[in-house]
């Protein structure tokens, strides 16, 4: 049975044909991570309890985290599981994101988007363990240590998790900002000169925002703003070599230059064979003194 023209021009529509690869790469995102997660689920406990030894380290003798709601005990790890395969699953997602916008790009922008993608994860890594191994261990043991007297120490589960999730998100996020240096200078936003002359307004603006990311104690605040300090050096020192981005009109231009003077050759190659035929063949006259072909 012929199939109708609606069905037919389907294929021939950009966006629906674009649509249709997001779903696919959609899915097989919400498959790895449900995959990833079924696999995680047997040890949720054990995760969550490898995630809470840095309180449980620095609690009292005697007292030990409590759940004050009746779900907590089960939903708290079912929800750290799930973020931790989200987190497992980073990779894969960067690359399906990879994947559906590299046809749209010219060649220069895909060599430095996959390199971007691959160490902007790699560094969102490295500030959740920076979070976990120095941040933590200091930041419970302040805060435990300031308890008044008579007071037990004994935190929720699930709010435990809240703040340990966002401080993971904070100090993940933070050690992007190599990677804004180098997309600022190679979009052509500003230049490596223009952002060392704001470092300044950088000293302040990290103090800022580790304040709004982190709990109001000092440590925490300090331990946030200084990584962001040393990365934004580092992400100067980048971004001082490698080279800003040509414009879609320049890149146009060069291309047309770049035809234009293949056509050039090609003519001038053209002529040149015409000339050498021309010089190579033989001048034949006829009986009235005209110039004929040879044969």
């Amino acid at each position: 049975m012929k199939k109708p023209d609606r069905f037919n021009s389907i294929k021939d529509l950009p966006l629906v044909a674009h649509l249709i690869e997001m779903r696919d790469r959609l899915l097989k995102v919400l498959l790895a991570i449900l995959i990833i997660f079924l696999m995680l689920m047997p040890f949720a406990n054990d995760i969550y309890t490898f995630v809470a030894s840095p309180l449980m380290a620095h609690l009292p003798d005697g007292t030990s985290m409590i759940a004050t709601d009746v779900a907590s005990p089960f939903f708290t790890p079912f929800k750290l599981t799930l973020v931790l395969a989200i987190f497992a699953s980073m990779p894969l997602i960067l690359y399906q994101v990879w994947g559906f916008i590299a046809p749209g790009l010219y060649r220069h922008e895909r060599r430095l988007v996959l390199p971007l993608l691959a160490s902007s994860s790699f560094l969102f890594y490295m500030g959740a363990v920076f979070a976990y191994f120095v941040v933590f261990p200091l930041v419970f043991g302040f805060f435990t240590s300031t308890a008044p007297d008579g007071v037990a120490v004994m935190t929720d589960i699930s709010k435990y998790l809240d703040f340990v999730l966002k401080m993971f998100f904070a100090f993940g996020l933070s050690f992007e900002v190599p990677i804004v240096i180098v997309v600022l200078v190679w979009s052509g936003i500003s230049t490596p000169e223009s952002l060392a002359e704001k470092r300044p307004y950088m000293i302040i603006g990290a103090f800022v925002i580790a304040m709004l990311l982190t709990p109001p104690d000092v440590i925490s605040q300090t331990l946030l703003a200084i990584p962001m300090l040393l990365l934004f050096e580092v992400g100067l020192i980048c971004a001082k070599r490698m080279k800003p981005r040509k414009n879609d009109e320049d890149e146009s231009e060069d291309d047309d230059k770049a035809a234009s003077s293949g056509s050039e050759a090609h003519a001038d190659s053209t002529m040149d064979e015409a000339f050498t035929a021309a010089e190579q063949e033989p001048i034949v006259l006829d009986k009235d003194g005209n110039y004929k072909k040879d044969g």
